[in-house]
């Protein structure tokens, strides 16, 4: 996706909880809103009773999911009330795949975000499986427990990649990152940026457009 910062009134209504119409709606247009919100395979972080959710469709290999983690995991820490899913959506690269299953198998240890991290925080484009590897490798998960659980929960882990591929299609997305606060479909975002897209997001649901 374009480097810009926007945020615009998508026709995903559904995907506030809240939005029961909004939500047939989706169904009807073969959005699984369900599934999207709520597959419990699906890494998840902030609170999970927050009034606002985000939902973030990410690359290992995407400078700009990598530009917006900083800011997202700042707004979600300091505003606590804020739900966050993860989407692993590897579409750039070979490399990205690996990536996204390395984290996904840090879900097994308890360690999705300590990966997640160490992966976004690696500079550049077009990182290759060994630099991954050796990110993960100083990030302080169990390697050998990571790797095992990855040969384990191959099949799994695929399933939620191909899970996460379908949802972003049927959404029309076109790259990384894109993220839906609420009823918004957001592209790169900054702190101020994110701040401003949870405020609206609360907005419209108080006020139940």
């Amino acid at each position: 996706m374009r480097r810009r910062d926007f945020i615009r009134i998508a026709a995903l209504a559904a995907l506030m909880p809240a939005a029961v119409a909004g939500a047939d709606r989706a169904q009807a247009e073969g959005v699984d809103v369900n599934a999207i919100l709520h597959d419990p395979a699906a890494p998840n972080s902030g609170n999970p009773d927050g009034d606002v959710t985000i939902v973030a469709f990410l690359d290992y290999n995407c400078p700009y999911c990598k530009k917006s983690a900083p800011d997202l995991a700042r707004v979600v820490k300091e505003d606590g009330h804020i739900r966050l899913i993860y989407k692993d959506w590897p579409v750039l690269t070979e490399a990205s795949v690996y990536g996204a299953q390395l984290a996904l198998a840090a879900t097994y240890q308890g360690r999705y975000e300590t990966v997640h991290d160490a992966l976004m925080s690696i500079p550049g484009r077009r990182i290759d499986e060994q630099t991954m590897l050796k990110a993960v490798a100083a990030s302080g998960v169990d390697l050998d427990r990571l790797m095992a659980d990855l040969k384990a929960h191959i099949a799994d882990i695929g399933g939620l990649l191909k899970r996460n591929a379908a949802q972003a299609d049927s959404l029309g997305l076109s790259g990384t990152p894109t993220y839906l606060v609420g009823p918004l479909l957001a592209s790169t975002l900054d702190y101020a940026s994110f701040k401003r897209a949870v405020a609206e997001a609360r907005r419209r649901q108080t006020s139940g457009e």
